[in-house]
Parts: structure tokens; C-alpha cells; sequence
């Protein structure tokens, strides 16, 4: 039983392939999914996952939010940054003065193999012709390698960013036999800008500029009032997700 499977620190117990993280999510949503962020966030960091959980961000408009609940707990947790190699230069200063600001001391910055890279975006343009691909090369290539070792990962998604993240729990499988928690699954927008001003936190400088969701430059554009959050992204192509959270694993399946 899953109920046997917590020791009596609180800990999971390595496990490995889908079948049991699908179990297992669905066994931590019904124990723990309901927590408030920070107590969510200290029990998977402190007991669940402890030493095996790492936090992926982009330090985008909103990271600032998840970066300061983690630096809270654990101000040593492993974040894992992707440089695609098409960042703003905005959002590489961004994340200098985030690190140092709160005192974050394991900032592991992920990039594309340059070997692949060569073969398949020599001149750097694939993101204009085959724009899945060049996430896979610059995105989700990187943050498979860089999440070895870890049986848990932490990401910074919201239920208001759009209708493919309309039904995100707080704790969910991903597709690669790890578990993903959403501390921020239920928050709201007037949330975020509470946070922000409750702890006075420093704003990315294209926020200002029209820009709420803000990924790779080529890819990036400003919202126009009324837009949804996240539709500046990819407006040239038919693709609302770069892949790293794609729904490979039917929601239905593991909580239905």
C-alpha cells in the first residue's frame, strides 16, 4: 500500500518508472495537495523528496514569487535554469540579482549541446522553421540531463495561465517517471501581485514593456490588455507549450 510506503520521517522511498509515479501522485494530491504553497513546498523540499527534489525556473515575470518561498526553507535547493542560447539579456541580469538578492547558492544553468546544435541549428534559425524542434534542442534536451538524480521537481505554473494549465493539480506525474509539484497551481494573478509587494520584490524590467510571459527573445512578444498571460508566446506558430510540461501523461488516468 502507498499509505506503508512513507517512513517515518515522511520520506518516498526511491521508485522508478510511470506506472508508480502515477500511483504515487495521485496518493501525495489526496494527502498533501490541498497545503497552502510554503507548507506544501516545506514538506516536499524538508521530508518527501529531501535531497532528491530540485526547482526548475525561468526567471520570468512571475519566478520571483517561487524563487522567495524555496529561499525561505532551503536556500541551498538546486534551481535549474535553461539558457537556450536566445534569452533576453534582461533576463540573465534578472536572474544575477534574484540569486544574489536571495541569497540562492545552487543555481545550475542548463544549455543545449553545442554538438547538436551544429547539426541541427547551425545558423541558428530552426525556431523560425520547425519551432518544436528547437525547444526540444534547446529546452527539453537540457532539463532531461540536468534532472537526473532527482526523483521530484518543482515548477512555477498557474490554473490562470491558460486552458492547457486550467486543471493543474498541485501534485501530478510527468511522463518521464518523476513527480512535478505545482505549489502555485491555485493562485491568482491579484495573488502574485500581493506577494510581490508583501515582500518587495524586484519586477523583470520587460514586465514594464508589455511583457508577461517572457521565454526566448525570438519567440517572446508583448500582451495587449484583455490577452491571456501567456499569448505573446510563439505567436508565429500554432504552439502554446515548449514542451517540457507537455500532457504526455492523461490527467484522467492518474486523478479521474
Amino acid at each position: 500500500m502507498l499509505n506503508d510506503t512513507l517512513d517515518t520521517a515522511g520520506s518516498v522511498p526511491p521508485f522508478a518508472g510511470q506506472p508508480e509515479a502515477n500511483a504515487l501522485a495521485r496518493h501525495l494530491n489526496e494527502r498533501h495537495g490541498t497545503l497552502g504553497a510554503h507548507a506544501l513546498l516545506e514538506n516536499m523540499l524538508c521530508r518527501t523528496f529531501l535531497g532528491r527534489i530540485a526547482l526548475v525556473s525561468s526567471f520570468g515575470t512571475e519566478s520571483a514569487v517561487l524563487l522567495h518561498l524555496v529561499a525561505r526553507i532551503d536556500r541551498a535547493t538546486p534551481v535549474l535554469f535553461l539558457d537556450t542560447g536566445k534569452l533576453f539579456a534582461e533576463t540573465l541580469r534578472y536572474k544575477d540579482m534574484l540569486a544574489e538578492r536571495l541569497g540562492l547558492t545552487d543555481i545550475r544553468v542548463l544549455r543545449p549541446k553545442p554538438s547538436e546544435l551544429r547539426d541541427d541549428d547551425r545558423d541558428g534559425t530552426l525556431w523560425k522553421f520547425l519551432p518544436d524542434h528547437c525547444c526540444h534542442l534547446r529546452k527539453v534536451l537540457p532539463l532531461a540531463a540536468g534532472l537526473r538524480g532527482f526523483d521530484a521537481w518543482i515548477t512555477g505554473r498557474k490554473r490562470f495561465q491558460g486552458s492547457t494549465r486550467a486543471a493543474l493539480p498541485a501534485i501530478e506525474p510527468d511522463a518521464d517517471g518523476r513527480i512535478k509539484i505545482n505549489p502555485l497551481a491555485d493562485w491568482t494573478q491579484a495573488d502574485i501581485a500581493a506577494y510581490f509587494k508583501a515582500h518587495d520584490l524586484p519586477r523583470h524590467t520587460l514586465e514594464a514593456d508589455g511583457y508577461r510571459s517572457i521565454g526566448c527573445a525570438p519567440c517572446t512578444d508583448r500582451v495587449a490588455p484583455g490577452e491571456d498571460s501567456r499569448a505573446g508566446r510563439w505567436r508565429h506558430a500554432a504552439k502554446t507549450e515548449c514542451g517540457i510540461h507537455a500532457p504526455m501523461v492523461p490527467i484522467a488516468t492518474c486523478f479521474g
